[in-house]
């Protein structure tokens, strides 16, 4: 298996083979949490006026998402895991924009298949890029707006590139690196209003979920799809 280990916009446009499109600080945690809150799908846009397109187009839809890390006007939610963590979301359609991790889905032109990364589900992603065995994976750290790495990405794909060589993780030092370093931006009171100091560990619950998020398509609309640990592992 060859892992690549790819930055920003440009690398998404590179990337190939099985992509892992990843966004720590916030859209890919949240997204799964919005899935554990009850949504039927997210389906993820590249820009705020297709995202309002698409919310009166699909029934039962909210729209969450930010810019500039922070919630758009009109939009139902922003892209804070604390801000969903009580939400019934049972049956809706979330459209998603955010400025770095969606970018990423929506650059990665090459790839064979897409999933998104976070750390919230690291070990479900590493077990079922095992179960896919694909020739190429394709790391994508999306970073900050797509433009300039951050930490947090980059300590995620290393990790799963770890789990799947079979190196020893190192965890607890990244988290200790992050709260000190680009993860800090999360724990300033300035930011509270649209970034609570609560979204620091929620984004770092390591494998609170035992689910990926794959892109599917249907009827013209590409979304993440829900597809739980235990369908891949009894494929085997």
């Amino acid at each position: 298996m060859n892992i690549r280990i790819l930055q920003l916009i440009e690398g998404a446009q590179q990337a190939d083979g099985l992509v892992v499109v990843i966004d720590v600080f916030r859209a890919f945690s949240t997204a799964c949490y919005a899935m554990e809150r009850g949504a039927s799908r997210i389906v993820p846009v590249g820009n705020i006026k297709e995202a309002f397109r698409l919310a009166e187009e699909i029934p039962d839809s909210i729209i969450m998402g930010e810019q500039n890390e922070r919630k758009v006007p009109g939009f139902d939610f922003g892209n804070s895991p604390t801000h969903i963590l009580e939400a019934d979301l049972s049956g809706k359609t979330v459209i998603h924009r955010s400025s770095s991790g969606t970018q990423g889905i929506v650059n990665a032109v090459h790839a064979d298949e897409i999933i998104t990364g976070s750390f919230v589900n690291a070990a479900a992603i590493a077990e079922y890029i095992r179960y896919r065995s694909p020739e190429t994976v394709s790391l994508v750290c999306m970073g900050y707006a797509g433009e300039r790495p951050s930490q947090e990405d980059t300590f995620l794909a290393e990790y799963i590139r770890d789990l799947l060589t079979g190196k020893p993780t190192h965890f607890a030092e990244m988290v200790e690196e992050l709260r000190k370093g680009d993860g800090a931006r999360l724990l300033d009171p300035a930011n509270s209003e649209w970034s609570p100091a609560t979204d620091f560990d929620l984004c770092l619950s390591l494998d609170r979920f035992d689910f990926i998020l794959r892109l599917e398509e249907e009827n013209g609309i590409r979304y993440l799809n829900r597809i739980d640990s235990c369908t891949f592992e009894r494929k085997k």
